[in-house]
Order: structure tokens, then C-alpha cells, then sequence
């Protein structure tokens, strides 16, 4: 039940380990946390004590401390950070836990990986939920945030920018999704709004096959909320989108001109759903992805 995450970032070793050793640099690309702090240690010797603080809504956030406990440098100039890490926060479902930073020089770059583990509290509820919920939402969000590392490296896209990106670009497709749900179900399949019907026979449709013309274009309306949905790195659904609401838009116009001028109209429903689209396109690019990243230690590696 260990998580394991692994990233190719082309950058150099000295920058990597700056952005991720400097809690004050750890923290703004790292997802799983909103505040890193290092604590004073009586000599150099000493393990470095650190505190950290995850917000979780409402105003309330989880703590805990942990401690580097070294790191070193490899032959092929490979360096390891290990650390432990514990929470005597009673809203923490981690207990404790370990694990290490790999950083591993290639030809194209870096190896940034890393693997970690730790024991829950709240006893056999506390597992279930951490097996069912938390483990996968933190495997996820180690990856993402590695992902968004990477942009910040490669690319000098801040993390604070990335991560406004991509809300903006989730809000943005959920929203249209929703509105092609919406309008595919209801309207079209559950209640064949005569409105509806009206303007298919209008647009020269004969009167026998309109109903059967708007069930197909309900059905077809909540397959573009799927495709918006299940296609969700790629930007084309939302640039097709806009296409597809002007093109709409410019049908009604010509087959049914009394609708524009009618309360909730075309006009106003299409440009916004163009405009949201293409909203969600601009920010669609250059977005952190989890799945760019191993999820698996390879085989044979230690």
C-alpha cells in the first residue's frame, strides 16, 4: 500500500533540488501541502526538524512534523533525501509514515521519484478509508503536483498560475457539460419541450420523424457532455465546442429568427457556452496531468 511516483524533468540537478529542499520553494508547487517550515536544530549534525500544515476547508488544517534524515550523493552524481514524518493532529488519518526523494541523473534530464508509506489512526475504519479514498486522492496529488514541478522547471510556468489554470479549465468544462446534460435530458428525452419541436419543424423537418430527430439530438447533446468529460486533457472538445454553438447558433438564426428575440434565447445560451469554451481552451494549455507520471516502481529496482 506504499505510493510510488516517478517524473522525467528536464532541468538541472542543482535547480531541482533547490525547488524541492527550500520549504519556502516546496511549498508553492506542492499540492499536499500549504505550509512547510524549517525548525532550529542545536548543530549541523542534527537532523533537520520541519513542520507542515495541510488545509482542509473551513478554516481548519491538519499538522505535523517530520525530519530529514540525510541525504547523500552517488557516484553518477545521484542524490537521495530521506525522511520521516508524523502527525499528533487528531484530524490526521496519518499517524506516521517514511520515505525517500530520488533525484537520478539521465540523458534527457533528471529522475525525480519518490516513495513513501505510513500507518493511519481510527484503527479498521481508518484503513478502509485510507485504502478506498485518501491513499488514491494523495497518490494523485503527489503526481500532479510533481507534473506541476516539472512545468515550473521546463517551461517557467509559476505553480501558483498552473494551478489557477487549471481550475479555471476544470470550471469551465464541467459547467458545459452540465449545460449539455441538462439540455440533452430534459428538454429533448424526458419532456420534448415543444419549443423544441417547433423549431425542428420550422428548420423543414417533416412532422413524422421530429420527435425521433429530437431524441437523436438529446442523445447527441449528452454524448458531447461525455466526450467533455472522459476527453479531459485534450483541448479539442472545448474548441469544437465553440464551433458547434455558433454553428447552432447561426442554424436558428436563419431557420428560426423568432427565437432570438424570445426570453433564454439562443443568442444568450450559445454565445456563453462559445465563450465559456473557448475561456476553457485558452486555459487548457500546458495544465499539470497525474498521468504523466509513473505510478509503479519498475521491475528489479530497489
Amino acid at each position: 500500500m506504499s505510493i510510488y511516483v516517478e517524473i522525467r524533468i528536464r532541468g538541472s540537478m542543482d535547480e531541482l533540488w533547490r525547488r524541492t529542499q527550500d520549504p519556502g520553494l516546496h511549498e508553492r508547487w506542492d499540492l499536499r501541502f500549504s505550509e512547510i517550515d524549517y525548525l532550529p536544530r542545536p548543530d549541523e549534525t542534527a537532523p533537520q526538524r520541519f513542520s507542515y500544515a495541510t488545509r482542509i476547508g473551513f478554516g481548519l488544517r491538519i499538522r505535523g512534523e517530520g525530519e530529514s534524515e540525510g541525504s547523500r550523493a552517488g557516484a553518477n552524481g545521484e542524490r537521495v533525501s530521506a525522511l520521516k514524518f508524523w502527525s499528533q493532529d487528531a484530524k490526521s488519518l496519518i499517524l506516521e509514515g517514511s520515505g525517500y526523494w530520488r533525484y537520478v541523473p539521465t540523458s534527457d534530464g533528471i529522475r525525480f521519484l519518490t516513495w513513501y508509506s505510513y500507518r493511519t489512526r481510527f484503527g479498521l475504519p481508518g484503513g478502509l478509508l485510507d485504502a478506498a479514498v485518501f491513499r488514491p486522492i494523495m497518490g494523485w496529488a503527489t503526481a500532479w503536483s510533481f507534473d506541476r514541478l516539472r512545468l515550473w522547471i521546463e517551461k517557467g510556468i509559476d505553480p501558483a498560475v498552473s494551478g489557477q489554470r487549471a481550475v479555471i479549465q476544470a470550471v469551465a468544462r464541467l459547467c458545459i457539460a452540465l449545460v449539455f446534460l441538462y439540455h440533452g435530458l430534459i428538454p429533448k428525452l424526458l419532456y420534448r419541450d415543444p419549443t423544441e419541436l417547433a423549431m425542428l419543424l420550422a428548420a423543414g423537418l417533416p412532422t413524422p420523424v421530429v420527435d425521433r430527430a429530437l431524441i437523436l439530438i438529446g442523445l447527441g447533446e449528452m454524448a458531447c457532455a461525455g466526450v467533455l468529460l472522459a476527453a479531459w486533457r485534450p483541448r479539442w472538445p472545448l474548441l469544437a465546442t465553440a464551433v458547434l454553438m455558433l454553428g447552432a447558433l447561426a442554424g436558428v438564426a436563419y431557420s428560426s429568427p423568432g427565437t432570438l428575440r424570445a426570453a433564454f434565447n439562443p443568442v444568450t445560451l450559445n454565445l456563453s457556452i462559445a465563450a465559456l469554451a473557448v475561456i476553457g481552451w485558452v486555459a487548457g494549455r500546458d495544465l499539470p496531468s497525474a498521468a504523466r507520471c509513473l505510478r509503479q516502481r519498475p521491475g528489479g529496482e530497489a
